[in-house]
C-alpha cells in the first residue's frame, strides 16, 4: 500500500474512532432511563423535565408504600408513580433539585450525577453539609 494511501486511511480511522468516543460520552451525560437503586429493592425511571431530569418510581420490592409520607392521607398509597427525583436545574456537573425519600418521609436537596454511561450518583443533603450518595445502575 502507498504510504500516502496508508496515512489517509489510518487518519480515517482515528477521526472515525474520535467520533465514536464523542458519541459515547454524549450518551455518558444523558441520565433518561430506567435505573436499579443502589438496594437493590426499587427501579426509577430518570426522564426530562425542563432542562433538568425528574424521577418516578416504577416498581418496588414488598408492599411498597408510602408509610413515612408526612401527610397522613398519603401514607397507604403505593409508592410505584411516586416522583422522588426532581432535578430540574443544570449545573456543571450534573443537575440539581430535591429528593423524596419514601423510606424516612423526607425531602432532601440533593444532585443527580452522571458517573459513567451506565452508572448515576444520586445525592441527598441535609443543610448542605451532611450527605448520603447511591449509585445506581441503569437497566435498560
Amino acid at each position: 500500500m502507498a504510504p500516502r494511501l496508508r496515512t489517509v486511511l489510518m487518519g480515517s480511522g482515528l477521526l472515525a474512532a474520535l467520533l465514536a468516543g464523542g458519541g459515547a460520552r454524549a450518551q455518558a451525560t444523558d441520565p433518561g432511563g430506567i435505573w436499579l437503586t443502589e438496594t437493590g429493592d426499587s427501579k426509577v425511571r430518570l426522564s426530562r423535565c425542563g432542562s433538568g431530569y425528574c424521577g418516578t418510581i416504577v416498581s418496588t420490592a414488598g408492599k411498597g408504600l408510602d408509610q413515612n409520607n408526612p401527610d397522613p392521607a398519603l401514607r397507604t398509597r403505593s409508592v410505584v408513580g411516586v416522583q422522588i427525583v426532581n432535578a430540574a436545574t443544570a449545573t456543571a456537573e450534573g443537575f440539581s433539585g430535591t429528593l423524596y425519600n419514601p423510606k424516612d418521609g423526607k425531602t432532601y436537596s440533593g444532585t443527580l450525577t452522571m458517573t459513567g454511561a451506565n452508572t448515576v450518583e444520586v445525592s441527598g443533603c441535609v443543610m448542605s453539609v451532611f450527605c448520603k450518595r447511591q449509585t445506581w445502575k441503569r437497566v435498560n
